[in-house]
């Protein structure tokens, strides 16, 4: 179970958890200043990916011999992640042909 450790890190799961919340602000950010939909995305992307690093880090470290429950959260993150970028993807294209735009200004508001 070493391949996840460097030579320079040390074994505990601190770094793991540092890791996952430089990776879930930088998602929160890229969620707050874009204008497109496609970066939105993978800002949300970005946010779900810092929280199936946190599942699989406490799985990991609560050193028990046969606990996989934060795999299988991870697995059941990267599932749903995927699930939500087929359904919105869909929407974008949907809007797309309607507009011709993928920016938020421009499908601000809902119409019937």
């Amino acid at each position: 179970m070493n391949f996840l450790f460097f030579e320079g890190i040390s074994q505990n799961p601190n770094s793991y958890l540092i890791l996952a919340i430089i990776i879930f602000c930088a998602g929160i950010f890229t969620v707050l200043t874009r204008k497109n939909i496609i970066g939105i995305l993978l800002g949300i992307e970005l946010m779900l990916n810092a929280g199936a690093l946190n599942f699989i880090a406490f799985s990991f470290f609560r050193h028990e011999s046969a606990d996989y429950s934060g795999h299988v959260f991870a697995i059941f993150v990267i599932v749903l992640a995927a699930a939500e970028a087929v359904v919105a993807l869909a929407i974008l294209l949907a809007v797309y042909q309607q507009r011709r735009s993928v920016s938020t200004d421009d499908i601000s508001d809902l119409k019937g």
